[in-house]
């Protein structure tokens, strides 16, 4: 009876042991993850004309410029407008800088630096926006493309994707010019306009002209990550997200093939069988959700900003992975954050009631994560459906995921010191572009692309990102054009 008492008492103090050692690592860890944030002073606030800039802006949005994929010259009125729009705009700017027209739309501004041996930069943005969806125009509380100012924004489609950053980059710009500015960099202005379908015609096409005059540029930024505003459980501060990588796009087309036939002798399996079994397995076995590069480094600077239990377990991955990974699985736009998304988009088969269709073709959507390939994915994919009377075909246009941006670079600690500087109460940390953007067609002529949108958002927000009731605020505005004012000023100033 002793010697089993001694027996549990060992066990308990063994436990007991345990659980302070464990205690003891993860607090080692707590406190050994130090900020990473930079300490700067907020710079003073340039004075900006609100609403003549925001008045600029809702006139931008009614130029209807919806690219279309089947019609690419659906939008060429719409382009031509705003592109006219932008020159009567921005005369100073227009003055200093030299224009050039890229594959019929894209539009390539030139501003020379004094410096011929600085490497240049390229700020981009897209002319073009995604339509609004049939049947929700009523839903909207100002017509979608009137660019209405009222209650404090600018309302419409494109206000914040992506004209808000064109203009205000042409508005920093303008400002600069009429002061007398000319930068020591050269800085290229490249606005492409079809980014909304793939940006192959535009902002390629502008990529290929600049690798044929032999140009290397310093660094690339482009729409990107935001400014979000409590969207990160256990931070009470905005968080300031800096893509340094970008997702592959991956679009597979599959088609099961059987034989035709009449609907009243139907056969076991049928095309539309056969495939809606596989769609259903790719859907069961989604890729492995994985906490790596941007996304881990991303945890990392974080951690020590998190209050509370979210610093013990951003601190301590090794142990909590599983808990934060379940976490993130929760909702598509985290989810997305650390897993190769799988999306049905598209089936055909049949055409009618009475007959069994020899061919049933879906259209899935992988976005991929840095370390999957288009390669790697179509494996999965075979091995998922594991039925040889599937056939598998890549679309046009997949790309595998951009080189992951150092946060090391010099480039990426001026865009880091230039947020602190505009949005000083933010904590500014690396993470993943989850959508495409036309930055990835630059990926040849830098080591160095970044994607980030100086926008404050919350959850309420980014419903409106392609979708109803698209709005950017005056206040907000102002405070874009003060960024790229101040981004110019410590780039290329």
């Amino acid at each position: 009876m002793r010697r089993r008492f001694r027996l549990i008492r060992n066990i308990v103090a063994l436990l007991f042991a345990a659980i302070g050692i464990l205690a003891g690592v993860l607090l080692f860890n707590v406190a050994t993850h130090s900020s990473r944030q930079i300490q700067v002073a907020a710079v003073p606030r340039v004075p900006v004309d609100e609403q003549a800039a925001a008045a600029r802006l809702g006139e931008a949005i009614r130029f209807q410029t919806i690219s279309n994929v089947l019609n690419p010259d659906s939008d060429a009125e719409a382009l031509r407008g705003l592109q006219a729009h932008i020159a009567r705009s921005f005369p100073a700017f227009h003055a200093a800088a030299k224009r050039e027209v890229v594959a019929t739309h894209g539009l390539l501004y030139t501003w020379e630096g004094s410096d011929p041996k600085a490497a240049p930069i390229a700020l981009l943005a897209h002319q073009d926006v995604v339509p609004v969806a049939p049947g929700t125009a009523k839903d909207w509380q100002q017509p979608p493309f009137d660019g209405v100012i009222a209650d404090g924004f600018v309302w419409g489609r494109g206000s914040w994707d992506d004209k808000g950053n064109l203009y205000s980059m042409l508005e920093a710009a303008e400002q600069m010019s009429k002061a007398g500015f000319r930068p020591k960099r050269t800085i290229y202005f490249a606005f492409g306009h079809d980014e909304e379908v793939g940006g192959t015609r535009g902002a390629k096409a502008i990529a290929a002209l600049l690798a044929s005059r032999s140009v290397r540029l310093e660094f690339v930024l482009d729409e990107g990550l935001l400014i979000t505003e409590g969207l990160v459980k256990g931070l009470d501060r905005p968080a300031a997200l800096i893509g340094v990588a970008e997702k592959g796009y991956a679009t597979l087309v599959l088609t099961a093939h059987a034989t035709p036939g009449h609907s009243s002798m139907p056969p076991r399996e049928t095309a539309i069988g056969m495939m809606s079994a596989a769609l259903a397995r790719l859907e069961d076995h989604r890729l492995p959700m994985q906490i790596r590069g941007a996304v881990s480094e991303m945890f990392d600077t974080l951690a020590p900003e998190m209050k509370g239990f979210s610093r013990v377990v951003l601190s301590n991955l090794w142990l909590f992975k599983p808990l934060v990974l379940r976490e993130f699985e929760k909702t598509g736009p985290t989810e997305a954050t650390v897993r190769t998304t799988t999306a049905l988009t598209i089936f055909n088969a049949g055409d009618k009631d009475n007959v069994l269709p020899g061919n049933a073709t879906a259209t899935v959507n992988f976005r991929l994560i840095p370390g999957d390939t288009q390669a790697s994915v179509t494996d999965h994919v075979r091995r998922t459906i594991a039925d040889d009377r599937i056939s598998i075909e890549p679309s046009p246009g997949n790309a595998d995921p951009t080189p992951v941006t150092a946060t090391s670079g010099e480039s990426y600690r001026a865009l880091n010191r230039t947020i602190r500087e505009i949005f000083p109460d933010v904590i500014v940390a690396p993470g993943l572009m989850v959508a495409a953007t036309d930055s990835r067609h630059y990926a040849g002529l830098t080591d160095t692309i970044l994607r980030f949108t100086p926008v404050r958002a919350n959850a309420d927000d980014l419903k409106r990102f392609h979708g109803t009731n698209e709005r950017l605020s005056i206040e907000g505005y102002a405070d874009m054009i003060r960024f790229y004012r101040r981004l110019i000023e410590n780039t290329a100033g």
